[in-house]
């Protein structure tokens, strides 16, 4: 059987850059007036645009710009202590980095805890002149009675394709506050141009934020509680969506995404209600016991061992992980993803594992959103209200995923 290795170089190269980010990373006042200045001496400073990534770091050293591992990648002094470099870095994936000083590390992800990268998105992600932007609605509340009094803030998105006559299909999407920001994590961008694209179907967003019971936050309860119950949230929530727009109820058209626990909460969706719920976007997904009162209630370490004991269900699941991801008291973030994607492909699932060397952040989900909704949405029919998923031809011969111990 061959091994994986969990961490994979990928080389930041200097090359001509855009005149206007190599003006910029040499004016050193403009630079200063876009960048904060702890964050400059933090090392954690950067500007991108496409694959185009300028670095800068005020220090009284000189520094070297190290990516992913790769070789280190000199820098250029322009005023005083104020260093720069512009590098292209592959697109469509997060990326680590920090710099060498005096032959020691420095910044980047060591400057916050091993919980940040660099998106570098893909052409997808960004605004387009000739694609019409869906519209968002105002910010909704939710009073639940499954959760008892839990309010929940809920925004819908509507494509521009949407016709009225023409059901649309369905898309739920956990921690949705998060997604709102048209350039933030770029979700409407990437909803805008796949549709456009006919990659995706015309469909209708939910983006839903965990809720409160008063003062107290519900988001785990509602996410890593390995039950029904958030189903049936999403029953009484979805009413009100579905009575002002024109959606199908199949689970071939319906869709749920999820980021750490929202992740676990998308699959455990699917899971319970497959009739519900068929499409599976998982990131950074949280199977671990965060939930698990042993005796009582499961929490999501169960599911690698689920998957390969009980009845296959027809869904189709997108996983997405980092080697750097979490490993606590809860579990390991890593590990169980590695075993709940080898549990799907044992059980012939259709699903496909994204596993780069992120940590625990969306940098990696957000850069190759276009292609995992993609994925996810692919060969779909609206002609269609079912299909039966099958697993991929050439993901039927690869081996299982084996972890390869390269950190020590």
């Amino acid at each position: 059987m061959k091994s994986l290795v969990f961490c994979c170089a990928l080389a930041a190269t200097v090359f001509a850059a855009d005149p206007k980010l190599t003006d910029l990373s040499h004016d050193a006042t403009q630079l200063r007036s876009r960048l904060k200045e702890d964050d400059l001496k933090k090392g954690v400073a950067y500007i991108g645009d496409h694959e185009e990534m300028l670095f800068a770091i005020d220090t009284d050293k000189t520094p070297l710009l190290v990516t992913d591992g790769d070789k280190p990648v000199p820098m250029t002094r322009i005023d005083g202590n104020l260093w720069t470099v512009v590098v292209r870095l592959t697109a469509g994936r997060g990326h680590e980095f920090h710099y060498m000083i005096d032959g020691a590390p420095f910044g980047g992800r060591l400057a916050n805890g091993f919980q940040f990268d660099v998106p570098v998105f893909l052409p997808s992600s960004y605004e387009q002149a000739d694609v019409p932007q869906g519209k968002l609605s105002e910010k909704l509340v939710h009073t639940s009675k499954v959760y008892s009094g839990m309010q929940s803030d809920y925004w819908i998105y509507v494509p521009a394709q949407y016709d009225p006559a023409t059901p649309a299909a369905l898309m739920i999407w956990q921690d949705g506050q998060g997604h709102i920001a048209r350039n933030g994590r770029r979700t409407l961008n990437v909803l805008d141009n796949l549709t456009v694209q006919k990659r995706i179907p015309v469909m209708i967003s939910v983006f839903i934020a965990p809720g409160k019971v008063g003062d107290k936050a519900m988001r785990s309860i509602e996410y890593d509680t390995v039950n029904d119950t958030y189903v049936h949230f999403l029953d009484e929530l979805l009413a009100g969506v579905y009575a002002q727009y024109n959606i199908r109820k199949d689970s071939y058209s319906r869709g749920i995404a999820g980021e750490s626990s929202g992740a676990i909460c998308s699959f455990n969706a699917a899971w319970w209600h497959p009739e519900q719920y068929s499409r599976v976007l998982s990131t950074i997904g949280s199977y671990t016991s965060i939930q698990w009162h042993p005796g009582e209630i499961d929490g999501g370490n169960v599911y690698p061992n689920k998957v390969r004991k009980e009845a296959k269900r027809n869904i189709r699941v997108y996983l997405q992980d980092g080697s750097e991801d979490l490993e606590n008291d809860f579990g390991s973030w890593p590990l169980q993803n590695i075993q709940l994607a080898n549990s799907l492909k044992m059980k012939g699932y259709d699903f496909h594992l994204a596993f780069g060397n992120g940590t625990h952040n969306g940098a990696d989900a957000n850069a190759l959103l276009p292609e995992s909704l993609a994925w996810l949405w692919r060969d779909y029919d609206p002609h269609k209200t079912e299909q039966v998923y099958e697993q991929e031809s050439e993901e039927k011969p690869k081996p299982l995923f084996r972890v390869h111990i390269y950190n020590r």
